[in-house]
């Protein structure tokens, strides 16, 4: 097949789950297909552009900037938001040049699809009856749900606008293109609820367990370790709440535990209250995830907001690091508590779970075993890849 794909951005530096996810399928579905590629080129990320040939045929770059978020351009788009039926998040990812670019290969190439990856795209494609939206999360939930952990009413009520103008436009756009493919069933029985789409599909997640297995002895860096781009406001959410809410209560326990915070772009508020922790490392971005893993004894998914499935979660189990995570951070992965993931919502039980694996030996041991077993056997890319493809010619 010859695919159109449009995204907001090109896929190296590889830091965020719907980096990863993306890269894995094109890598693998550019082996049977073509694929042409268009994207934001962001010029100080030369390395985006030459390793564009790694998942696509031919690459076609957008030169767009979008605004920074501590700038007060920001600000003002946040302003604009107020007077727009169109939710921020989207708005930014308006480009005039995207859009002729798109509608010039449309009518010059015969394309068998065009995908449209993440709905952030979407006001950039011409005829979008035509198109597959490749959706990695529901992201009106993720709107939902930073409205009810919002700390003031101020930004509970901006964040809340925000949640039914982002479900009125995705909504939109659902009912529109000839075929939504989800990331898990979960999301996609959501859709089916809020949306009215009455078969949405959905391919599970993933995973490169032979590239994250340990190698050799790793050298201990942590005893918790959270993975994740740290300028995502999920992220930001979840670690802040770990350390105001959990890490007390593990340190009663355990006062020399070590957590170390890996990802790219900490924003000042991850940066402060790592400053105030002595038990805290905060890297910052690293060239490789995989000796944080591999150094670390529990891998932590404290996340209270969000949507889609976690790929840090499969990546650490495949790294030999067993995970406690929130329901909602292990959601749509088709992992059971207590077999091969510790399940807990609360500071208490969060807590709890962590100090648990720290201590018995034999069941970190056991929930490391079963995590492994499952991705290793479960959760191929290859796998993954196979069902994309079978959707988008259905």
């Amino acid at each position: 097949m010859k695919l159109l794909w449009v995204k907001t951005d090109f896929l190296h530096p590889t830091t965020r789950g719907g980096h990863i996810r993306t890269l894995e399928l094109l890598r693998r579905l550019r082996r049977r297909n073509e694929i042409h590629y268009v994207a934001f080129h962001d010029r100080n990320e030369p390395e985006s552009l030459k390793r564009a040939p790694e998942y696509s045929a031919k690459a076609y770059p957008i030169d767009y900037q979008l605004v920074d978020k501590s700038s007060p351009a920001f600000a003002a788009e946040l302003i604009g938001g107020l007077f727009s039926r169109m939710p921020v998040a989207i708005r930014r990812c308006r480009s005039v040049d995207m859009r002729l670019q798109i509608e010039r290969l449309i009518k010059s190439e015969r394309f068998d699809a065009v995908i449209c990856d993440f709905l952030s795209p979407a006001p950039n494609i011409p005829d979008l009856g035509d198109c597959v939206l490749f959706q990695h999360n529901v992201e009106a939930a993720i709107w939902k749900r930073r409205t009810e952990h919002a700390s003031d009413p101020v930004r509970r009520l901006y964040l809340k606008a925000q949640a039914g103008r982002m479900a009125q436009y995705e909504g939109e756009v659902c009912r529109k293109v000839r075929k939504v493919i989800a990331v898990s069933e979960a999301d996609a029985a959501l859709m089916h609820e809020w949306y009215g789409i009455e078969q949405p599909d959905y391919v599970p997640t993933g995973v490169d367990a032979d590239y994250f297995k340990v190698r050799g002895a790793p050298a201990p860096v942590a005893d918790l370790v959270f993975v994740g781009a740290l300028d995502w406001a999920p992220n930001i959410d979840g670690i802040d709440w770990f350390e105001r809410e959990v890490l007390p209560l593990i340190l009663r326990r355990r006062p020399g535990c070590s957590l170390a915070i890996v990802g790219r772009n900490p924003v000042r508020a991850v940066q402060e209250l790592a400053a105030r922790r002595p038990a805290i490392q905060l890297t910052g971005t690293v060239p490789d995830v995989r000796p944080w893993l591999w150094g670390s004894k529990v891998s932590i998914v404290p996340l209270r907001v969000g949507g889609g499935t976690r790929l840090k979660i499969f990546e650490a189990m495949a790294a030999g690091a067993p995970v406690v995570s929130t329901a909602i951070g292990a959601e749509g992965l088709g992992v059971r508590d207590g077999d091969t993931i510790r399940i807990a919502d609360t500071p208490q039980d969060f807590a709890e779970a962590c100090v648990a694996l720290l201590e018995d030996t034999a069941e970190h041991e056991r929930l490391r075993r079963r995590a492994l077993q499952m991705v290793t056997e479960q959760c191929s890319w290859e796998a993954v890849a196979g069902a994309f493809e079978k959707l988008l010619i259905a």
